[in-house]
């Protein structure tokens, strides 16, 4: 097997895309999407020194999701939360991203393709606006995807 490359563009003025090839099963991967006890093991990139204090996930069309993250550099503990707008078991998870502030967040949706004992994963935010998306990339929000996916592919790897 060839190491993994993990691939991010800027598709348009308002999308983002990520995509990886993990080394595991569908079932598993989407398994380590959907599980809070599996998903807080991998989800923040170690190097950025974050931790996940709280995670609770109701991975279900209609869920809702909330992760409380805290970092030395912050004075307070931040919450990200929101709700999954469409979950197919093994394919899809779409969720909107709530944070806060006046305008919405991206919706995040991320599928999930079944490749003989390896998973493609793509990951699509679709930003509001350009200026919400110029916003992630300057405040790193759209760096880290290479480590946080090595993170994953080593938690569910065959």
């Amino acid at each position: 097997m060839t190491t993994p490359e993990t691939t991010t563009q800027r598709t348009s003025e308002r999308e983002f895309v990520v995509t990886r090839t993990v080394n595991g099963p569908v079932d598993i991967v989407f398994k380590a999407w959907s599980d809070p006890e599996l998903f807080r093991r991998w989800w923040t990139p170690k190097s950025f020194g974050m931790t996940i204090l709280s995670c609770e996930m109701d991975v279900r069309t209609g869920g809702t999701y909330r992760l409380v993250i805290s970092h030395p550099s912050m004075p307070e503990p931040m919450a990200f939360f929101g709700r999954y707008l469409d979950v197919v078991p093994n394919a899809r998870i779409v969720w909107t991203n709530e944070e806060g502030g006046e305008e919405a967040g991206a919706v995040t949706t991320v599928t999930f393709e079944d490749r003989d004992e390896q998973t493609v994963v793509v990951w699509h935010d679709l930003y509001p606006s350009k200026e919400a998306l110029d916003e992630a990339m300057i405040s790193g929000a759209t760096s880290g995807f290479d480590e946080q996916f090595a993170q994953l592919e080593a938690l569910v790897s065959v």
